[in-house]
């Protein structure tokens, strides 16, 4: 598994809010996203073609409710939604999930639960495993965001990258930087993932006219 990106499908009936959290998932090393959906029947088709690991569902979608996708699926899932009834909780826990987080929240705090489950499915990559394991695993699920991800040791490089975003007048993206500061995309990338990861940069989406919109980050504001 150490190879291969674990696949994820985001599922939002609002397009801005998955693309949001698809963007999110794709600055964390390790993924990567297999498709967005804004209804049920497309996330079930999305579901039917491609191999997924980790579906991410909201709650309130035009054609059903995501808890009744989530008690259909054959791979892990979080809930990511507006909903905060306690019967939706315990129903969504119930179908399955490994986590509900209540919309908006930080990017950070999906920053760190992907973080976690990832060791939790590194955790239980083994054919057996003891109750140290399990333990292990399960703990993995909720992470503390900011320790669990400040892992990367300070560079030159990514000094010089923090540098640039904070020296901007406009957000930028990976390949802005890159540009800016003579590295490859993936190296700015990289380094703005875990700078994203650590809260002191922040990520958003820079939409166009045609295709898909690209992550540009800036400095956290302060305060």
């Amino acid at each position: 598994m150490a190879a291969t990106n674990l696949t994820v499908l985001v599922v939002d009936d609002d397009f801005r809010v998955a693309n949001l959290h698809a963007g999110i998932v794709e600055s964390i090393a390790g993924f990567t996203v297999s498709g967005t959906a804004n209804t049920l029947a497309t996330a079930r088709e999305l579901l039917a073609a491609h191999t997924v690991d980790l579906a991410l569902v909201d709650v309130y979608l035009p054609d059903g409710s995501g808890i009744d996708l989530v008690r259909e699926l054959h791979c892990d899932s979080m809930v990511l939604t507006a909903a905060t009834e306690s019967v939706s909780v315990r129903a969504a826990l119930a179908a399955g999930a490994l986590a509900y987080l209540i919309k908006p929240f930080p990017h950070t705090v999906l920053a760190a639960r992907l973080a976690g489950y990832a060791r939790y499915r590194r955790t239980l990559a083994t054919p057996q495993v003891d109750n140290a394991s399990i333990e292990e695993a399960v703990q993995a699920l909720r992470p503390a965001p900011a320790p669990a991800l400040q892992t990367t040791v300070s560079s030159p490089t990514k000094d010089l990258v923090l540098h640039t975003i904070l020296e901007a007048t406009a957000p930028l993206s990976a390949g802005e930087v890159a540009t800016a500061i003579g590295i490859s995309r993936a190296t700015a990338q990289r380094y703005l993932a875990n700078l994203v990861g650590t809260g002191t940069v922040q990520m958003r989406l820079r939409y166009g006219t045609t295709g898909r919109p690209e992550q540009e980050y800036s400095a956290t504001p302060r305060g």
